[in-house]
């Protein structure tokens, strides 16, 4: 397998590779993308089942990358960001949680929780387009070495 193939099927092999039910394929990506700022790291079209395989993995370090996977029917679709109650546990990683926050505020995203100080960071919590809640995260700066 070449450089490039061994690439393009990682995402595949990942286990941080999460499935997100989306009602369309091209309103995931243009919120995902466009909106928040993905990457697209696969857009493969699979006729024999009707259905695509998207990937697009969260800008900056950490973070799982996500298949965006369609309702498998028309009837699931008025349930998307019901599954769990409207919390899927996705987390987006960031280095400067205020510039993000205010970033998306103004593309229309709506906030929950304001950023607070957690034990593990500095976390504020979204709602994506489906409903489900995002835990945008700050972590904690490294403590300086102290030489003995």
């Amino acid at each position: 397998m070449s450089g490039a193939a061994a690439k393009a099927a990682l995402p595949r092999q990942s286990l941080g590779l999460v499935a997100l039910v989306v009602r369309e394929y091209d309103e995931a990506l243009d919120f995902y993308v466009g909106t928040l700022g993905f990457e697209l790291v696969e857009d493969t079209p699979v006729p024999a089942q009707g259905k695509r395989w998207v990937v697009v993995r969260p800008p900056g370090p950490g973070g799982a990358c996500l298949l965006l996977a369609r309702a498998s029917a028309p009837g699931q679709s008025d349930r998307i960001g019901d599954q769990t109650g409207g919390r899927v546990f996705l987390f987006l990683f960031t280095d400067d949680i205020d510039r993000d926050c205010a970033a998306y505020r103004a593309r229309g995203v709506r906030f929950v929780r304001e950023p607070e100080v957690q034990p593990h960071g500095k976390v504020a919590v979204f709602a994506d387009l489906y409903g489900n809640l995002w835990d945008l995260i700050q972590p904690p700066a490294p403590a300086a070495y102290e030489y003995p």
